[in-house]
């Protein structure tokens, strides 16, 4: 049986990896048209730096969710 509240956390994680993948990818543009002899902005590489952390932790976070669900489900199969 699924847990109402593992499965609303699931939805608010999933959220939060593809709301910072939103943001990545609108710094695209700006990386992308760099020349390769350029050098990005001090505020370019901040941006850069808060999306990619922020990504990064909302991704560990879903992934650590996911996991947890599939330890728990191994775990009630194995009870079986």
């Amino acid at each position: 049986m699924s847990d109402p509240n593992e499965l609303a956390a699931l939805k608010a994680a999933l959220r939060g990896a593809l709301q910072t993948a939103d943001a990545l990818s609108a710094l695209r543009d700006r990386v992308e048209s760099l020349e390769s002899h350029a050098d990005l902005g001090g505020n370019d590489l901040e941006d850069l730096a808060r999306v990619t952390a922020a990504h990064a932790i909302a991704s560990a976070a879903l992934r650590g969710l996911v996991n947890t669900m599939l330890a728990r489900r191994g775990a009630a199969e194995q009870s079986r």
